[in-house]
């Protein structure tokens, strides 16, 4: 991997760990060769894996790929991708959990 490649995922890390605060949500990050957390599989990378738990304390995961196209995105960039899938995510369970309250 290259070295800007490396530092855009290192510095990704860090603002995806500092941004994403909701108590409800947990995620993993699996940049291989600069973090890669406990639940991350092997040859996969680089992803970020979401685990959102509901108020039925239900958990639903979702992998979200950064695919080589958006690594030539800025790190600002990606972040925002990142999380507007999360978002999306947490309202495709929401939708489905609570549609029939």
């Amino acid at each position: 991997m290259e070295k800007e490649t490396v530092d855009k995922l290192r510095k990704l890390a860090e603002e995806l760990k500092s941004s994403i605060t909701d108590p409800d949500l947990e995620i993993d990050i699996c940049f291989d060769g600069i973090e890669v957390s406990e639940g991350c599989e092997p040859g996969k990378f680089p992803y970020v894996r979401v685990r959102y738990t509901t108020n039925e304390h239900n958990v639903h995961s979702k992998d979200i790929e950064i695919s080589n196209e958006n690594l030539k995105k800025s790190v600002e960039e990606l972040k925002d991708y990142i999380v507007f899938m999360i978002e999306q995510f947490m309202e495709e369970i929401d939708s489905v959990e609570y549609s029939g309250e």
